[in-house]
């Protein structure tokens, strides 16, 4: 059991951990958020997803909580990006050839503001087009020259990703970090950039020490946010080699069960 003076910052995963299965944002998380921040307490979702469709989301209660998008490459506090942590244009362009050569993987570029696509596979805009709020086609080699890149995202045509993007890259990609973000994306990002040191900085920010902070996550991309948190928990259906670093857990996110922890907290 957390006492509330314990806790002033709470940082969570969303797919597979905090949305359920059927991706719908819980009823009760909106209330939830609104009665941390009554209590002095932050919350932040902590995604792989772009800026834009996290404040689209989270656009209800923005004005009250911290948001960690693009798995770590920025940090966004009261209105402003706070931290960022881009791509090099050489590693972009060095990415792109890559992935450019290998059958069914797809890059799109995610910046700041806006994500881009060049390529004509239908079912890849599709899902493009589903998962990003702001995106446009344009040449990645000409977006990779004019605009800061956060990172190269890759949809995996031959799911899951794990089983396939995320083994043909990593070794072809030396000096860049390589990591399945989900069944059928992956990303490609400066070494550094992860959850983890967008946590750190926003902490610092807010100047909340680690073990003031609570943490959820379900997959490898959230471990290092995890071991930056002084109160870290995985769902009960997280990966297997999640679980293996982090042995505190949560009901899973089919029981939401980090409503549950919440709710506890409070």
């Amino acid at each position: 059991m957390y006492h509330i003076t314990m806790i002033k910052f709470i940082a969570s995963d969303l797919d597979g951990t905090l949305l359920p299965p059927s991706k719908i944002m819980p009823e009760e998380t909106f209330p939830l958020i609104e009665k941390l921040y009554s209590r002095g307490i932050i919350f932040a979702p902590a995604s792989g997803r772009q800026l834009p469709n996290l404040k689209k989301l989270f656009e209800p209660i923005l004005d009250k909580i911290a948001i960690i998008a693009e798995n770590g490459g920025i940090g966004w506090y009261k209105g402003e990006v706070v931290y960022s942590n881009p791509t090099p244009k050489e590693s972009v362009k060095r990415a792109l050839e890559v992935i450019r050569k290998e059958k069914d993987l797809y890059p799109l570029l995610s910046c700041a503001d806006c994500a881009y696509y060049d390529s004509d596979f239908a079912p890849f805009i599709e899902i493009s087009q589903k998962s990003y709020s702001n995106i446009k086609r344009a040449s990645l080699d000409e977006v990779a020259d004019s605009e800061t890149v956060i990172k190269i995202s890759v949809w995996d045509g031959k799911p899951p990703c794990a089983e396939h993007g995320g083994i043909i890259l990593p070794p072809k990609l030396q000096g860049l970090r390589v990591m399945v973000s989900g069944y059928d994306w992956l990303d490609v990002s400066v070494l550094n950039a992860n959850k983890g040191n967008a946590l750190k900085a926003l902490l610092k920010i807010c100047k909340i020490e680690k073990g003031e902070s609570m943490a959820f996550g379900d997959h490898m991309n959230d471990l290092e946010m995890l071991l930056e948190s002084g109160h870290p928990f995985v769902t009960a259906n997280a990966f297997s080699g999640l679980k293996e670093h982090i042995k505190n857990t949560v009901p899973s996110n089919a029981e939401n069960g980090v409503i549950q922890k919440i709710k506890e907290i409070l």
